[in-house]
């Protein structure tokens, strides 16, 4: 199963609460890989994101009890959170944990793994991710798919700039030419070691 929540823009930098969830998950039956899908959280706030993710989530997979967060990605790390009618634990894992990642553990199918993808990332690239987070052949850990997204976005940026480099090039010229190219803006000839010359009109 697929669960895919379209973006909704944040309305005075603030998030609605009404605002639908940003997650995808792996469909079922899916290769068992490193990441079983994708959250794009609205903000930085674990209190405020998790209960709805957690909303989500405790029907698909079981409930969820404990959640174990990187340390870099998130300023505050609460200690537990009130989600569907229930507390979750929320703790931080060693620091080889991989920042990108959201561990999630459930008392009934066992853990789980999604890739976080910053708030600040932009649609088309956080897309782009939450497609790539539930392909079948994907074998990236969440880092890896971070790093994949970014060699991807610069390489875009690279060649739009490319093309507007050439397309100035090109305007370039045809103005050049439009105003007759070499001929329109020859310089005046210098005599050697004298004054600049040119063609004086004859005194009558």
């Amino acid at each position: 199963m697929t669960a895919t929540i379209p973006f909704t823009p944040a309305v005075g930098g603030q998030a609605p609460s009404s605002s639908p969830l940003r997650l995808t998950l792996a469909p079922v039956g899916a290769p068992p890989a490193l990441i079983d899908g994708a959250w794009w959280p609205r903000s930085r706030s674990l209190t405020e994101q998790l209960p709805a993710l957690v909303e989500r989530l405790d029907p698909l997979w079981g409930r969820i009890t404990r959640i174990a967060v990187s340390r870099t990605f998130w300023p505050v790390i609460p200690g537990e959170v009130p989600a569907h009618g229930h507390m979750v634990r929320v703790g931080w894992s060693p620091a080889g944990q991989d920042p990108h990642k959201l561990l999630l553990l459930s008392y009934t199918f066992g853990c789980w793994n999604l890739l976080v993808i910053p708030p600040e990332t932009a649609p088309a690239t956080a897309a782009r991710l939450m497609a790539t987070a539930t392909d079948p052949s994907r074998s990236l850990t969440a880092t890896g798919l971070m790093r994949e997204a970014e060699r991807l976005r610069a390489a875009a940026e690279a060649e739009a700039a490319a093309a507007a480099v050439a397309d100035s090039d090109s305007l370039r010229e045809a103005v050049w030419d439009a105003e007759g190219g070499h001929d329109a803006r020859r310089p005046a000839s210098r005599t050697p070691d004298g004054p600049v010359t040119g063609h004086m009109p004859a005194r009558q």
